[in-house]
């Protein structure tokens, strides 16, 4: 039996799992007697919303170019508009005060798209706070300073040891109110924090995988501890440490999800709304996991495109 032909036998055996899965899904559904409404989601994701111009006077239209007039029926003066979208009425017609004359559509991001981007806005500064507090970290967890150290390691214990929604409730009602922060700001500290302390064990893991013969080569050149760390050391280990970085992040990006406990309107809380005004919650709660693996699965993309620019540039 050929490689491909065992490729072909795999991929339908899989093809088959994800069908009897989808099935799985749909008996479940009617054992329980639920009727899908899949029609009610897509004016939460986008809606078009509808601008009227109505008539201020009764009168007879005037369309001259792109100037709309209206010359009353008795006395008064003309009413104008200049540059009308969406003109509904011809040249001659005769209008009432209060009908319409001119009518515009907008697109609009419905509550899901704008939690999407209140999820993506909080998860790609506390990815970034994140970084830098872990690489500051894990370079203290692994220095000869005793007194940065020992912080290092009392920072990390703390926090991996105790339930991030904990962190973001002090984070929020207790330092937040010390320094007058707001619910988003206090969302991404508590989530940078949280995600740092990891981070610096995999900065601390992936500094200490090199060997220390690069370490005393690099001394040997006449570069200083931090030139040597900074030129020699970090760039090997932030190749080795990307792929748990990036399984670090992705977690960070579902962790988001509980900054809706704050009521930041992020992806989770919008969902719990829609599903308040539809009472669809299957739907609502697939689409939002579908939401969610979408800036995951972006983000994993990204990082493999990382990985393999920087494994040609070693070839």
């Amino acid at each position: 039996m050929t490689a491909k032909t065992k490729n072909l036998i795999w991929n339908g055996l899989l093809a088959v799992f994800l069908f009897l899965v989808g099935f799985g899904i749909y008996g479940a559904s009617v054992k329980i007697d639920y009727t899908w409404r899949w029609e009610r989601l897509p004016k939460y994701i986008f809606y078009t919303e509808t601008q009227t111009t109505a008539a201020p006077v009764d009168g007879t239209v005037t369309i001259e170019g792109s100037k709309l007039s209206i010359v009353p029926s008795g006395r008064g003066d003309a009413a104008s508009f200049d540059n009308l979208e969406g003109i509904t009425v011809k040249n001659g017609d005769t209008v009432t005060k209060g009908s319409t004359i001119a009518e515009t559509s907008t697109t609009e991001a419905g509550p899901l798209v704008v939690g999407l981007f209140t999820t993506l806005y909080i998860s790609f500064f506390s990815i970034i706070f994140a970084i830098l507090l872990g690489i500051l970290t894990g370079l203290a967890r692994v220095s000869g300073n005793p007194f940065f150290k020992k912080l290092s390691v009392i920072y990390i214990e703390l926090i991996r040891g105790t339930p991030l929604l904990v962190q973001i409730f002090i984070f929020y009602f207790f330092i937040g109110t010390i320094l007058n922060l707001d619910r988003v700001t206090a969302g991404i500290a508590a989530l940078s924090v949280f995600t740092g302390a990891y981070i610096a064990e995999i900065v601390r893991a992936g500094i200490q995988s090199i060997s220390r013969g690069q370490m005393e080569a690099a001394r040997s050149l006449g570069m200083s501890y931090t030139q040597a760390m900074a030129l020699v050391i970090l760039p090997q280990a932030f190749k080795r440490t990307l792929p748990p970085m990036a399984g670090q992040f992705i977690s960070l990006i579902k962790d988001s999800s509980l900054v809706s406990v704050i009521s930041i309107t992020d992806l989770t809380k919008a969902g719990r709304e829609v599903v308040a005004s539809t009472f669809s919650p299957f739907e609502v709660w697939f689409t939002v996991a579908a939401l969610y693996l979408i800036l995951t699965s972006g983000l994993s993309f990204l990082v493999q495109l990382l990985e393999k620019r920087m494994a040609a540039q070693d070839r």
